[in-house]
């Protein structure tokens, strides 16, 4: 019987495949969060009411929350590749609608837009399942890395195509971003429609479907799902304060805030050309250890001063211990379900980790506004003494594996 989704006679040929299509639709795909990133709050200032500028960015991030588990519901009956391009149709749809809320002067379909895009985003963020399921349980966690690794290409290009095109429409700035991001994600969706989907003659539904309940009495998979939360969590609640901290309050010039913002999503998804190669050698709990030790000199680093390198310490910490502890945590995901089970486990997965994303990034305003930055700083500490208490009792259970 098989023990996890990860269980695949796909060819090897095949699997590799899948995974480098997943890689260029995710460089393709991640453009979008990026962008807006980017554009949202300085579009926001310029169509929204007073003090509600940044409301685009985050309902983008709580759309991808939401919308986690019926992504992963529709998928489990139509299927890997059509949920995937279909969303990414959706998603080139809502960069068309940011286009035309420029065009219009239009806050509210500003706001519509970006919930498009973040409905995409709930399917591309199931992309490194596709990958895990498409190779044998050894490749997993290089598989997963593989897939993030297709977003050091977006750090870069996302910026490059929204300043290109910011004059491409006249009169209308940064209506050619959306549109040139567009293509981008319709582009995605041709590339989408060439992965392998593992079938019934590749992929076997074995393994009794345990209840939630029953599921989540297992301590690794808590720990697995606490992993990538933390990780998320703190990582949107520095990194959304971190323009504010920087530009707004100390002054610091926007190429500078600028440059620690690219350093910090580089490395961010830069290690996946090592960290599935670390986790196969040292073991889950030894990555998870240093994703950790990375967000704890995040802090003090952050807690050292305002100079631009605090800032740069700080937020490529971030990135480096975000990479550790998120692709440690999916890899130990992938190990506690049996493949019957592999949707509801990852949606439940997902909602959670998105969720914690969410709130950070709403929360980081309020914090850095009416507290200050060392108080943002000290706030991420009871996370982490969370996951090191996580990451003790995981280290000391007996088999990782479902039961």
């Amino acid at each position: 019987m098989e023990t996890g989704a990860n269980q695949t006679v796909m060819s090897p040929r095949r699997a590799a495949g899948n995974v480098a299509l997943l890689g260029l639709a995710q460089a393709l795909s991640t453009c979008a969060p990026i962008v807006v990133t980017l554009l949202g709050g300085i579009i926001g200032t310029r169509l929204a009411p007073e003090g509600w500028s940044t409301l685009p960015m985050s309902l983008m991030i709580v759309t991808l929350a939401a919308g986690s588990v019926p992504a992963s519901l529709l998928m489990r009956r139509v299927g890997r590749r059509t949920g995937f391009a279909g969303a990414s149709l959706l998603g080139a749809s809502g960069a068309l609608v940011v286009a035309l809320a420029l065009h219009r002067q239009s806050f509210t379909l500003l706001c519509v837009g970006t919930m498009l895009m973040g409905a995409n985003g709930s399917f591309v963020m199931q992309y490194r399942f596709a990958a895990a399921e498409s190779v044998p349980l050894h490749q997993i966690s290089r598989a997963i890395s593989g897939v993030l690794l297709g977003t050091v290409f977006a750090a870069w290009a996302g910026p490059e195509l929204a300043a290109k095109a910011r004059w491409l429409v006249p009169d209308v700035e940064y209506a050619g971003s959306f549109l040139l991001l567009a293509g981008c994600l319709l582009t995605g969706t041709l590339v989408l429609l060439c992965i392998k989907e593992p079938g019934t003659r590749e992929f076997s539904e074995s393994g009794e479907e345990r209840p939630l309940p029953t599921l989540l009495r297992q301590p690794a998979l808590m720990i697995a799902i606490l992993s990538a939360a933390v990780g998320y969590g703190v990582m949107n609640l520095v990194m959304t304060a971190t323009p504010i901290s920087m530009h707004v309050m100390h002054g610091h010039s926007i190429e500078d805030t600028a440059l620690v913002i690219q350093s910090h999503v580089t490395a961010m998804y830069l290690p996946s050309l090592f960290s599935g190669l670390l986790i196969a050698r040292l073991g889950i709990p030894v990555m998870m250890t240093g994703g950790a030790l990375l967000l704890g000199a995040t802090v003090i680093a952050g807690l050292s001063g305002h100079h631009v390198h605090n800032y740069w310490l700080a937020l490529v910490s971030l990135g480096v211990g975000w990479n550790f502890l998120f692709v440690s945590g999916t890899t130990l995901l992938t190990r506690q379900y049996h493949s019957s089970e592999r949707f509801k486990v990852q949606a439940l997965n997902d909602v959670t980790v998105f969720g914690s994303s969410a709130l950070g990034s709403l929360l980081a305003g309020r914090i850095v506004y009416l507290m200050g930055w060392q108080s943002l700083m000290l706030a991420c500490l009871p996370l982490l003494v969370i996951m090191g208490l996580g990451i003790i009792k995981l280290a000391r259970l007996p088999n990782k594996a479902p039961g």
